[in-house]
């Protein structure tokens, strides 16, 4: 899948832009990482995408198309979106929550059948939280909810995942093994665009990565030349380094030594 923004403009009730003449490229399979501070419009941008938001201004494009003029299988097929937060309402077995995930391809009024609980077994299975599937999803952790919403998503089979700060709320040692997950993803030649506030996450995952800053894109390359001493001081308003520990870059807070 190919995503190309151009010239992108929203806002809020007509008050000040969110989004300000942003424009930014991916292509898939592999990662894009998009880092920068809060309320700089990181999440408005990935529902602009999606088609979730409409723009005042600019161009969102998949695979050579406006955004609006895919149906909503076509796009299921190709970009699946996960929000920052999701709140369950029912006590809905973790199973039909991550077979709804195959709605967009059955049909909205369809029901999943057993071709389609067995995708969606296989994808749990995947992510190693089979054994959850009986479980109600309201009775289950903050990690095992945000995986089972991984799940759902594969479940659609699309071509990139779409993750609006997947690890924000997640502890230091289920942060790692998220990222882990999402890297062994982007070897299974999946694409996945995720925002962050953390420059680890870029630099592990190796990808891509972009800047964001006041509603514009400033800088986008390899994680390794966009993740700097220098860009993170800039982006973030303090002193911190990029230094390699045993063989792994790693973004400290702090004076660059020397």
């Amino acid at each position: 899948m190919r995503l190309d923004i151009e010239g992108l403009e929203f806002s809020y009730g007509g008050g000040r832009p969110v989004i300000d003449g942003l424009s930014l490229t991916y292509e898939s399979p592999g990662a894009l990482c998009i880092l920068g501070a809060n309320g700089t419009g990181k999440s408005t941008l990935l529902q602009c995408a999606v088609g979730t938001l409409e723009p005042s201004g600019g161009e969102v494009r998949i695979d050579g198309r406006p955004v609006g003029a895919h149906s909503a299988r076509e796009l299921s097929r190709l970009a699946a979106y996960i929000p920052q937060t999701h709140a369950p309402a029912f006590e809905y077995p973790v199973i039909d929550v991550v077979a709804m995930g195959r709605t967009s391809l059955i049909g909205r009024f369809s029901t999943p059948g057993t071709a389609d609980e067995r995708i969606a077994l296989g994808k749990l299975d995947c992510l190693g939280i089979a054994h959850l599937r009986a479980k109600p999803y309201t009775r289950i952790s903050g990690v095992e909810r945000q995986l089972v919403m991984i799940a759902a998503a594969l479940a659609q089979e699309p071509a990139v995942l779409i993750l609006d700060e997947p690890t924000a709320h997640l502890d230091f040692g289920n942060q790692h093994r998220f990222v882990k997950l999402v890297k062994k993803l982007c070897t299974q030649d999946m694409g996945v665009i995720m925002t962050t506030h953390f420059p680890d996450h870029a630099l592990e995952l190796g990808g891509a990565t972009a800047i964001m800053q006041k509603g514009r894109i400033v800088r986008v390359g390899s994680a390794r030349d966009v993740v700097t001493s220098e860009s993170m001081s800039a982006l973030y308003g303090i002193d911190a380094r990029v230094e390699d520990v045993g063989g792994r870059l790693v973004c400290i807070p702090g004076p660059t030594n020397g």
